[in-house]
């Protein structure tokens, strides 16, 4: 009985941390435009890429289901493009502070 609550804690505990990982997304993605290491504009010609990415982490980080891989990717791309959408307000402009 203690192994069965003591796996079951474990699961909740990968869970939880699995999705604060996740939730984090927006904010990396500002940082990365913020300090010119990359532009919105290259993010999102790599769209593809970064939805395939978000099944493989969720692949990774959740038990193996479809459902817990599922219910973590698609809130990740949906973050992504909440990250993309106000990365845009953060984008450094070079042209605007050479004049």
């Amino acid at each position: 009985f203690a192994t069965d609550i003591s796996s079951y804690l474990d699961f909740v505990l990968a869970l939880f941390m699995a999705f604060g990982i996740a939730f984090e997304v927006p904010v990396a993605i500002i940082l990365l435009c913020w300090t010119g290491a990359t532009t919105p504009q290259d993010l999102k010609e790599k769209r593809p890429y970064i939805i395939v990415a978000a099944f493989v982490v969720g692949m990774l980080l959740t038990p193996p289901d479809m459902i817990s891989q599922t219910l973590l990717a698609i809130p990740m791309c949906l973050l992504f493009e909440v990250g993309l959408f106000f990365a845009r307000f953060y984008t450094r402009k070079d042209e605007e502070e050479e004049e």
